[in-house]
């Protein structure tokens, strides 16, 4: 017998052993495209035993199936750990984010109407609303974001709600010079007694007992702060009343109107940011026909201080951190929930009364002070109530 028939009886033989079967039915149940070209690399060697191609593409394709075992479990522990990191620091960091930005928001508006004494509230939103449009329509070109397409049939249905929207926004502005930052943020609370009142009328919801004492709660720190308030201003708190109103009609018709909305798309939903730029973007032509009719134009061009930069620096960051407010609130959400937003938000009210009255300089006498601190413990409970 040759030496080269010997050695194809001994290859026969292994490839019969009870390992090299199982190892040989791995090669055939993972036989992909890397086994082929194996078998084509060893047959181009001449290496013309089939059973030595065969096996040995077997321990190769096992070799290489331990290896891709080892590395999906090594990728299943990097995701694992990096879905914990995330699920620990994104509530933090977008918590943080939208406190920062809604604080700030506030107390720049108040420098540029109060600080800065600019009269012309219509304009410093048209200004604002303007730079959201720009921004997100860049954002929206380099795919950043996606936005629902403005049809006119999605504007009719919109122009109710971004009807009320800048009434809200400039009541807002009106209120914000007037009153010091500490009771509008008292005040506001009262916004959600219209807006409690308004579910029962509109929506036949009704809400708990621990929600009304709430309300009542806050109804009293109003009014106490009010007449304790030594820097009361009639017309300010005018303007601040019907922003409550506004906001609670804003609220109320935009859950009324939603669904027709939504309807109104082409893709049959309307998420946060299209929601943004529809109230900005058609804000723009009715804000510029106030601006007319209120004659605010004229004294836009003739005040001193749109000469200045610094104006213009804080007015285009309150407008940049409007648009943050809007995108940290919905990261927010997504993070945490209605119930920790909504108590966050309350929460919130703390830092902004109490920069407000350092920061300006605010004369707060001891009953003042008590009534903004019971106002703010009021919103706290009121968003405790609202969870129950």
């Amino acid at each position: 017998m040759s030496v080269e028939f010997r050695s194809e009886c001994d290859d026969i033989e292994e490839a019969k052993s009870p390992s090299n079967t199982s190892v040989a039915a791995v090669a055939v149940k993972n036989a992909d495209a890397s086994v082929y070209k194996i078998i084509h690399g060893y047959l181009k060697q001449k290496n013309n035993s089939i059973i030595r191609v065969a096996a040995n593409v077997a321990r190769k394709a096992a070799s290489n199936k331990l290896s891709r075992k080892t590395s999906d479990v090594f990728d299943t522990l990097l995701q694992q750990q990096q879905s914990k990191l995330e699920n620990k620091t994104g509530p933090l960091i977008s918590g943080i984010c939208y406190c920062i930005a809604s604080c700030s928001m506030i107390l720049l508006n108040k420098v540029v109407l109060s600080s800065y004494n600019f009269d012309a509230g219509i304009s410093l939103m048209l200004y604002q609303n303007f730079i959201s449009v720009v921004i997100l329509l860049m954002l929206e070109l380099f795919h950043v974001i996606t936005t629902e397409e403005l049809t006119w049939k999605l504007i009719k249905v919109w122009i109710p709600v971004n009807l009320i929207f800048i009434g809200m926004l400039v009541t807002g502005m009106y209120s914000l010079k007037y009153i010091n930052v500490a009771m509008v943020t008292i005040l506001k609370n009262m916004t959600n007694i219209i807006t409690a009142l308004g579910e029962i009328y509109i929506f036949r919801k009704g809400q708990n007992k621990k929600v009304w004492a709430a309300l009542f709660l806050m109804v009293v720190s109003a009014v106490c702060g009010g007449i304790t308030d030594l820097s009361f201003h009639l017309i300010g708190y005018t303007w601040q009343i019907l922003n409550c109103f506004l906001t609670a009609g804003y609220s109320l018709t935009l859950r009324r109107l939603m669904d027709t909305a939504k309807q109104s798309t082409k893709s049959g939903s309307l998420n946060e940011v299209s929601m943004v730029l529809l109230n900005n973007a058609l804000s723009i032509p009715f804000a510029v026909v106030l601006v007319v009719i209120f004659n605010e134009w004229e004294y836009v061009c003739q005040a001193e201080v749109i000469r200045e930069p610094m104006f213009w620096v804080v007015a285009t960051a309150s407008g940049l951190l409007g648009l943050a407010i809007s995108f940290s609130s919905v990261w927010f959400l997504h993070q945490t929930g209605p119930t920790t937003y909504s108590l966050v938000g309350s929460l919130n009210k703390i830092p902004i009364s109490v920069a407000g009255i350092l920061l300006f300089n605010v004369p707060v006498s001891v009953e003042n002070f008590c009534s903004i601190v019971f106002g703010l413990f009021a919103g706290i409970f009121f968003a405790k109530a609202k969870m129950s």
